[in-house]
């Protein structure tokens, strides 16, 4: 049945929502294979997206990125991703061993996105991950500037990390037009996803605290879901003024008090406990 395909917290929010119907409607486009044009479309990709724990528990959302066809599809359910783990990257520890993972790809020109979770593998040439949940989404809140930021080798011991976002950070965070969230459920089965919309709407509240409203999407509500059950999240915030980016750790909370934001169907209120800026 399509209703195992979510847990708890994801039927909590669908029902509180009145989306569940809906939601039963959308899973049924949840496979386990990955379909030739989404293998064609990965192929394209210069980044992909990744969510997962790290050793400590904590959960980020970091890109990885590469010349098109460094992600490509080898089975019908097996994508190898040749990327080197750098050190500073705080996920480069857990994608040395067996670990959930979630990804997303998005191609801002045409407005494509799909995801992938599953579980990854380490390789001579970087990862292997076997796909347990495949899926498109709608186009919506997706903008079609590019994301430049940097490219094949852009990392190195420029690194910065903090335990809060300094000024220059949080101005970064105020002209987001996009960024990628990470969550897990209860038990660490991750999952990637994308939040869009214009400038200004991820909130700084201060230096540790952010907010962000939620507008409607698929009605699956994966990543609120896995919310409810878990507030550990990760953000990953691309700066296209500069091609650096930011990855931001830390627990989330849904505010059902969504007040004056016009089309929200709540907020999203998030509190940073670790910050590292990639150059």
């Amino acid at each position: 049945m399509v209703a195992e395909i979510f847990h708890a917290g994801e039927r909590y929010v669908q029902d509180r929502l009145g989306q569940a119907d809906i939601a039963q409607r959308v899973g049924r486009g949840i496979g386990r294979q990955i379909p030739y044009a989404a293998a064609e479309f990965l192929a394209e990709q210069p980044l992909v997206v990744i969510g997962a724990r790290d050793a400590e528990g904590c959960v980020w959302a970091s890109p990885l990125i590469g010349a098109p066809g460094f992600v490509r599809v080898v089975d019908y359910d097996v994508i190898e991703i040749d990327v080197e783990l750098t050190t500073g990257e705080r996920l480069a520890d857990a994608l040395r061993g067996r670990v959930s993972i979630g990804l997303i790809a998005l191609e801002p020109e045409t407005r494509r996105r799909m995801r992938v979770n599953g579980v990854s593998e380490p390789t001579e040439r970087g990862i292997r991950i076997t796909a347990e949940q495949v899926y498109s989404n709608c186009p919506k809140y997706i903008s079609r500037r590019p994301l430049d930021v940097g490219g094949p080798g852009h990392t190195g011991p420029t690194f910065r990390q903090g335990l809060e976002l300094d000024p220059q950070q949080q101005d970064t965070i105020r002209a987001a037009e996009t960024f990628f969230i990470a969550t897990t459920d209860r038990d660490g089965n991750a999952d990637a996803s994308h939040r869009g919309g214009n400038a200004g709407f991820l909130q700084v509240l201060s230096p540790t605290r952010l907010r962000w409203p939620d507008y409607r999407g698929n009605s699956m509500f994966m990543t609120l879901g896995n919310i409810m059950v878990n507030p550990a999240a990760g953000l990953w915030v691309p700066d296209r003024a500069t091609g650096a980016s930011l990855s931001i750790s830390g627990n989330a909370e849904l505010n059902w008090d969504y007040g004056d934001e016009p089309g929200a169907q709540l907020l999203i209120d998030f509190t940073v406990t670790d910050v590292v800026q990639r150059p």
